[in-house]
């Protein structure tokens, strides 16, 4: 499947419940990541192999001029390239419109991820007037075809009872076809399903083991909540120091929460030997990012005047280099 730009995916979210856990508790409630945007691509060979090819290595205008040609004999796929070449204005002009007309001709020949973009392009209202009820259909069409963007995005319907009958064990369902398809997005949304026994039995080890994956994937909220249960020993065995790896990459890339928990167990020596100064220095970053903890302001406050300044110093850095608020 072929990257695409994403739309803005502001119609479903669901909540996350987490159990509080002893020296680092799970991330309070909190919607879920947006969905991925609309995107087309070689998922049915189609003979547009040369079309694909080109637009892989950026070499647009032959990706249009071969799709053009594919398209003209009938080829869906052909036409799917189409529309995300016009919907990314690669080779030719953006025009969302054209891409619309595309990905509907395309769709309406039976290629999934045509049907994919175009819901996503009638739920943004891009290229066509917002139209909640089709993209539905688009998107369970989609889906029942195999396509894993779609189903996990009507998962997430499902899910919340937006445009259809809420069904936490449909929603489950989806989210499996999608995370079996190797969607990190559906295996962390599976996997809070599972943690707290909605739309399907409570399993805290099921759940674990997709944060896991889904973690090893990228997903960063699932970093953070496989490196708390493996720092606690909840749904996986325990392993302090594993964990606390695993929350420095999570804190590197920008997650408060994983921050948060860092600083706390640079704080306790847990994992990691104690280190005042990167403790209170990623307490900083965190708060700046909205991570409050009081307990950490207790700790900040006791050390001496030197290891404050170096850790103000050290998160002024850090937050330089990626334009966060400063304390």
């Amino acid at each position: 499947m072929m990257a695409g730009r994403r739309s803005t995916w502001a119609v479903v979210a669901f909540l996350m419940l987490v159990t509080p856990a002893p020296l680092l508790a799970q991330p309070a409630a909190k919607p879920s990541p947006p969905a991925k945007p609309a995107a087309a691509g070689k998922a049915d060979q189609g003979g547009v192999d040369l079309a694909y090819g080109a637009f892989q290595r950026g070499y647009y205008l032959t990706a249009f001029a071969e799709a053009t040609k594919r398209a003209q004999q009938g080829d869906p796929v052909a036409m799917t390239l189409l529309g995300e070449l016009y919907a990314q204005g690669f080779g030719v002009g953006h025009n969302d419109g054209k891409a619309a007309e595309w990905y509907k001709l395309a769709a309406d020949r039976g290629d999934r991820n045509a049907m994919f973009a175009l819901a996503m392009f009638e739920i943004a209202g891009r290229g066509v007037p917002r139209n909640f009820e089709d993209a539905t259909r688009l998107l369970e069409r989609a889906a029942g075809l195999g396509q894993p963007l779609a189903a996990y995005d009507l998962g997430l319907l499902y899910l919340k009872g937006q445009q259809v009958m809420q069904d936490p064990a449909k929603a489950a369902a989806l989210f499996e076809k999608a995370a079996q398809e190797g969607n990190p997005e559906a295996q962390y949304a599976l996997a809070t399903l599972y943690k707290e026994g909605r739309g399907v039995p409570k399993d805290i080890r099921r759940a674990m083991g997709l944060m896991r994956v889904a973690s090893l994937a990228g997903n960063l909220d699932a970093m953070v909540e496989f490196a708390i249960g493996e720092f606690n020993g909840t749904g996986v065995s325990k392993d302090e120091a594993a964990a606390a790896q695993l929350l420095l990459k999570a804190a590197r890339r920008g997650s408060p929460i994983a921050q948060n928990r860092l600083a706390r167990i640079l704080m306790a020596g847990r994992g990691t030997p104690a280190n005042p100064v990167e403790a209170i220095k990623w307490h900083i970053v965190s708060k700046a990012g909205g991570a409050s903890d009081p307990d950490l302001d207790l700790f900040a406050s006791k050390q001496p005047e030197s290891v404050r300044e170096a850790a103000e110093k050290a998160a002024k850095k850090w937050m330089s280099t990626l334009n966060l608020p400063r304390p």
